[in-house]
């Protein structure tokens, strides 16, 4: 951290949270702004996000990457202001709209990003299918830790899995966010909606719409026509393969809460969806 903060001129003012990583608010000497260091003890994931923050660095619906230290897992990252999690406030589906089709148009930055990434050798970014084993094998494990043992969970996982990975290897090829939920996107300035905290990966971008059209969502014909709103929004967007994607993981909802005893009206919603 002395290190880090030394040679980028940063004066460390608050630690943050974290899972994966952690966060640190600095004050910047040098032009007397703030920015946000994060580290990560895992190196890969540092060299992944800032793979992915370079290809959107002309997009203002992204955090923007000021430095980097990847043999340190450190990224030195703008901050956004206001600032607040999307989590925390009402949001309406053509600010989302507008978000999507930032992440997913770059089109006209290829001559402005250096270098432009591209699936394959040059590019450390790994499939959209790995991104889905991965959530997978994560609910797997923490219903293996809590000792479930539920056949019809099981199945449901197992046929789950199978189809959300059927959907990564059929799509488009797109650079995908990876974790685009309420809580790792911000406001910013002008009203704008800024991600932070990409688990990228290379695939089908409609994967990034899934959190926002289940946001509150507990009836099949809201979700349909919440899922034809948004895409009218986004060009290229899929309704139908949108619909696939909720279908996949609404299993990755509902089988935990299903597991300790939940038997709502949103679990039922989900696990009906997961049956369609």
């Amino acid at each position: 951290m002395d290190e880090l903060a030394a040679r980028w001129n940063l004066e460390l003012v608050a630690a943050g949270g974290g899972g994966t990583s952690r966060v640190f608010r600095c004050f910047k000497r040098d032009t007397g702004t703030s920015a946000w260091l994060k580290l990560t003890p895992e190196p890969g994931i540092a060299r992944e996000e800032a793979e992915a923050l370079r290809a959107w660095a002309k997009t203002p619906s992204v955090v923007t990457l000021l430095a980097q230290d990847l043999a340190a897992g450190a990224l030195l990252l703008e901050d956004v202001e206001p600032g607040a999690q999307v989590s925390q406030r009402a949001w309406h589906l053509t600010e989302v709209g507008t978000l999507l089709r930032d992440l997913r148009d770059l089109r006209d930055l290829r001559d402005l990003r250096d270098p432009a990434p591209a699936p394959g050798e040059h590019s450390v970014l790994r499939s959209l299918s790995h991104r889905v084993d991965f959530v997978f094998d994560l609910t797997d494990r923490r219903l293996a830790a809590r000792d479930v043992r539920d056949p019809a969970a099981s199945k449901a996982l197992r046929l789950a899995r199978a189809a959300a990975l059927e959907l990564a290897s059929t799509g488009p090829v797109g650079l995908v966010h990876g974790d685009l939920h309420p809580a790792n996107v911000l406001s910013g300035p002008g009203a704008r909606l800024v991600a932070i905290d990409p688990r990228p990966t290379w695939g089908d971008p409609d994967f990034d719409a899934v959190d926002w059209v289940f946001e509150g969502v507990a009836d099949p014909a809201v979700l349909e026509q919440r899922v034809e709103e948004l895409a009218a929004l986004v060009p290229g967007m899929s309704p139908r393969r949108v619909m696939g994607w909720c279908r996949a993981l609404s299993a990755l909802i509902a089988v935990p809460r299903m597991c300790a005893g939940r038997d709502d009206a949103e679990t039922q919603f989900l696990m009906a969806l997961a049956d369609r």
